[in-house]
């Protein structure tokens, strides 16, 4: 990735798409409109520190209640003394895998999304220049990667797929990577970031 790039994407995130959510591809499902949703936030952290640039994420631990062993972004619910959502992101990021908050450089937000389980989420995007080693937290983190930004930036690598979930069929995005498989929230927010991307080089 160039500076060059980077201006521009940054540059894209100032007029984010609309909101997604899980519900995008599921049309059929009615959503009551007076749903209260909780505010959380992840963090999208763009690595330029090797050769190829690379965006981390993380392989949930199999032994959590929510969501055992699924691939997510750095991140989690607000919390009452965080300032704001970029906060929230950059504080789970340091807690699940040992992110210094200091050495990421923010350059925006993608639109909300919201989530089957009653999450209203904001995708954060961060930059990292200086080297990084994750030190995944036991109880939460089985694991951290990094994966090629250029594989995320690919819209063509993104497919839908489904499954039945609570007796319905529901429909999502995906976008496997060696032996991970990418899906739901986590392939929905890449593939906006994609998206945005995509049109920013038209653009240019």
């Amino acid at each position: 990735m160039t500076d060059d790039f980077l201006t521009s994407l940054t540059r894209a995130l100032q007029t984010p798409p609309a909101p997604s959510s899980d519900y995008d591809l599921n049309p059929d499902v009615s959503l009551p409109l007076n749903r209260k949703l909780r505010p959380a936030a992840v963090l999208a952290l763009i690595d330029l520190s090797g050769f190829d640039p690379c965006l981390w994420l993380t392989k949930r631990s199999s032994a959590l209640q929510h969501h055992p062993g699924q691939v997510a972004f750095p991140g989690g619910k607000k919390d009452e003394t965080d300032v704001d959502l970029a906060s929230t992101a950059l504080r789970e990021a340091r807690e699940e895998i040992g992110l210094p908050s200091e050495d990421v450089e923010l350059i925006g937000r993608l639109a909300s999304h919201e989530t089957v389980t009653g999450f209203l989420v904001t995708p954060v995007l961060g930059v990292i220049r200086a080297p990084f080693t994750p030190k995944p937290e036991i109880g939460e983190v089985e694991e951290a990667f990094a994966v090629p930004l250029q594989h995320v930036l690919d819209t063509s690598r993104f497919s839908v797929q489904s499954r039945r979930w609570r007796g319905q069929r529901r429909h999502y995005y995906t976008i496997p990577y060696g032996p991970y498989y990418i899906w739901g929230a986590t392939a929905r927010i890449l593939f906006a970031l994609a998206e945005v991307a995509r049109k920013e080089v038209a653009a240019a």
